[in-house]
């Protein structure tokens, strides 16, 4: 029998994203549509695979997305300030005829797809055409922040990944947004506890989230970039 692989990230006090079990890493760009809104997802550049490696958290590294040991120079403050509460028990529930949506602000990235009208459509999801927006643009959320579900069976209506990791560029705005954690990864804080085990979420890599580890879309503010 094929031994499973064992993947991991762990979080270091006030450094990297420490990942094992060769979790396969790539660029993945953000396109925009002609209004300049998230329009679809375009795999980009793949790094070597590697069994294990440590990717940048305070955003200054000159080797990026790879730790460089900048984070001891400038004294980079990683505390985790996020709750490890469950994403159900932090999520709203948005009511609709066909489909549901659970919506945990917190974990927001700044991605945009929901621009859309992920809310809107889901309250009238019993239309073909607004029930298909609802269901794409909640899957092209990568935070997991919202997540639709279907009102017949209750089942959770999720894009099927294998795990990976994906560094997204966001063409629209310009810069370079958070570390995309696909497929149900475990990542361990540094005090050892668990955060829940989720099929996407989205981990700050400019240093300035707020709700550290994950992103909260401070890259956009801040204009991170891993070219600079």
């Amino acid at each position: 029998m094929k031994k499973k692989k064992s993947y991991k990230i762990l979080i270091s006090k006030n450094g990297p994203y420490i990942v094992s079990g060769k979790l396969p890493l790539t660029k993945e760009i953000q396109d925009a549509d002609n209004y300049g809104n998230p329009g679809t997802w375009t795999k980009g550049e793949k790094y070597p695979d590697s069994e294990n490696y440590c990717l940048c958290r305070c955003g200054k590294s000159s080797n990026k997305p790879f730790c460089d040991g900048t984070h001891t120079e400038i004294n980079f403050d990683g505390t985790e300030t996020a709750s490890n509460k469950k994403y159900l028990e932090q999520a709203k529930k948005i009511l609709g005829p066909e489909l549901d949506l659970t919506d945990a602000q917190k974990f927001c990235s700044s991605a945009r797809f929901c621009n859309k009208g992920t809310w809107e459509h889901t309250r009238k999801s019993n239309h073909p055409k607004s029930k298909k927006i609802a269901i794409e643009t909640a899957c092209n959320c990568p935070s997991g922040r919202l997540i639709v579900w279907d009102k017949k069976t209750g089942a959770s209506i999720e894009p099927k990944f294998e795990p990976s990791i994906s560094l997204i560029q966001d063409k629209a705005e310009g810069v370079s947004g958070p570390i995309w954690v696909k497929g149900n990864i475990p990542i361990k804080s540094e005090n050892g506890t668990k955060y829940e085990i989720r099929n996407r979420v989205t981990l700050c890599r400019c240093g300035k989230s707020s709700n550290k580890p994950f992103c909260d879309g401070a890259h956009i503010k801040t204009k991170f970039r891993d070219d600079q």
